[in-house]
């Protein structure tokens, strides 16, 4: 059901009967609260609401546990997310970005479908310790947070490729990313970088390696290294 930009301010109660429904767009309809009632369409694979005005979304979304393609909240006013989410393990897309989130909760560790995860643009200052469980996340995009540092965890992220990490606050690179063996890309735009390590040069999968606007690039030995082997690096 394609509800999109329909101006509706509030999900019309008929929605919640239909229990058959797949697929349900709610984005983009000034939407302010949802109802508990969502908890009630167990068939959806995809829910998209994003761009709305939301404060909160209910525990009971940890219900729909068959969404197993993309669950958009992005662009909301959300403060933080329910630990019902951890119930949603199908679950390969999730899109929590611009929104006013100061923390991930810990249960989104049990959503082990997860492939790809996008937090951008929040208020996020590091990432709970139970993201190192996501063992199939490919994609990670944590642009325009907070971000200080990241917990040892994230070195269980064996399936990882892409990590945006532009606009946050690292003087340093994570050490927990010298273990990813599969990442590709890793985009550390405008933080606080001083140093590179040389671990990085050891990344056996590593292309791309963006360190434009901080005050900082690799040793000449590790620079040798990433050239060799055909790794990109800007600064």
């Amino acid at each position: 059901m394609n509800l999109w930009r329909r101006q509706l301010g509030e999900v019309p109660g008929s929605v919640w009967g239909r229990g058959e429904l797949e697929v349900l767009i709610l984005a983009d309809n000034g939407l302010t609260e949802l109802s508990p009632e969502i908890g009630r369409l167990t068939r959806l694979t995809t829910l998209d609401l994003g761009h709305n005005r939301l404060v909160s979304v209910p525990d009971a979304l940890g219900e729909l546990t068959g969404l197993s393609g993309c669950l958009y909240l992005h662009d909301n006013r959300l403060s933080e997310l329910p630990d019902s989410l951890g119930n949603l393990t199908r679950l390969s897309y999730l899109n929590v970005g611009e929104n006013a989130l100061t923390a991930l909760p810990e249960a989104i560790g049990r959503m082990t479908g997860l492939v790809e995860l996008r937090a951008q643009h929040n208020r996020l200052t590091t990432l709970p310790d139970g993201i190192g469980r996501l063992r199939g996340l490919r994609e990670l995009w944590l642009r325009g947070n907070a971000i200080a540092g990241l917990p040892p965890s994230v070195a269980g992220l064996g399936e990882l490729r892409h990590l945006d990490l532009r606009e946050n606050a690292l003087a340093e690179l994570p050490p927990a990313l010298a273990g990813l063996p599969r990442l590709r890309q890793l985009d550390v735009r405008s933080n606080r970088l001083t140093r590179v390590p040389d671990w990085v040069a050891e990344l056996p999968s590593l292309e791309k390696l963006d360190l434009r606007w901080n005050d900082c690039a690799p040793s000449p030995a590790a620079m040798a290294e990433l050239r060799r082997r055909g790794c990109v690096v800007l600064l």
